[in-house]
């Protein structure tokens, strides 16, 4: 049958292509008790029923891939849609190996997500139930999860080299300890917080110094002053990770 959508060529019949499914899958990353964690959902329908996977869903017909993005990781994990719609979501790259999905040819935009912690997510859609996993942790993923995970990991790791995307992961007031714990947990190294400390100040706009009392922050030293994230998206000069320091 052909379906020309009106305004194609005429003599143009779609169904001489062979059809296929867009979705998108998202790689959600949070810091909880100083150790990088990722959101998963357990399949509650087949392919890979009972297994755990990336959020995700198909593409609706009427929506674009950023929206289906947000929409899923509403759906599928019980987040408010205010949540979803203020978290830090950016596409990550398409995956469309021929064979990926058992079902039919299914080609994927990957997003990334960047969440400071958050409650306990809860099921939803055809997901069983959703949790954070400790990144360290994971076990075999449905579909080529692995992959896009790794490739995402890659990806946020890499940027904070080069951005302010580090504060994404705080609340909206925090410590600079708090800060560091972010860049530590990512790159599995430990920081010279002295260092780490002058650094972060003399990067304009990376952060904004918070009027008020300090924050006690449990341990023994003196409390500590509160920052909410600046205006600069780009760090200069960049905050490269050291090298040969393990965490």
């Amino acid at each position: 049958m052909n379906t020309r959508r009106p305004g194609a060529p005429a003599g143009y019949d779609p169904s001489a292509f062979e059809p296929f499914a867009v979705t998108v899958d998202l790689a959600v990353f949070t810091v909880r008790e100083g150790r990088l964690h990722v959101l998963l959902v357990e399949r509650g329908q087949d392919p890979y029923l009972g297994a755990w996977a990336l959020p995700g869903g198909f593409v609706l017909p009427r929506e674009s891939a950023g929206q289906a993005a947000r929409r899923e990781l509403a759906e599928e994990t019980g987040l408010s849609e205010r949540t979803a719609t203020a978290l830090h979501l950016e596409q990550l790259r398409t995956y469309s190996d021929p064979d990926r999905d058992p079902r039919m040819r299914v080609v994927s935009v990957a997003y990334t997500a960047l969440v400071p912690d958050l409650p306990e997510p809860r099921g939803g859609g055809d997901a069983a139930r959703a949790r954070w996993t400790e990144f360290g942790s994971l076990g075999p993923l449905a579909f080529d999860h692995e992959r896009i995970l790794a490739d995402a990991c890659d990806r946020v790791g890499a940027k904070l080299e080069y951005t302010c995307l580090a504060t994404a992961f705080c609340p909206p007031e925090f410590t600079l300890g708090e800060l560091r714990q972010v860049y530590e947990t990512v790159w599995g190294v430990e920081l010279d917080r002295p260092n780490f400390r002058r650094k972060v100040l003399a990067s304009p706009g990376f952060v904004e110094a918070v009027e008020g009392p300090p924050r006690l922050t449990g341990g023994r030293g003196k409390p500590a002053a509160l920052y909410r994230a600046g205006a600069a998206t780009t760090l200069h000069p960049p905050l490269l990770r050291p090298e040969g320091r393990t965490a």
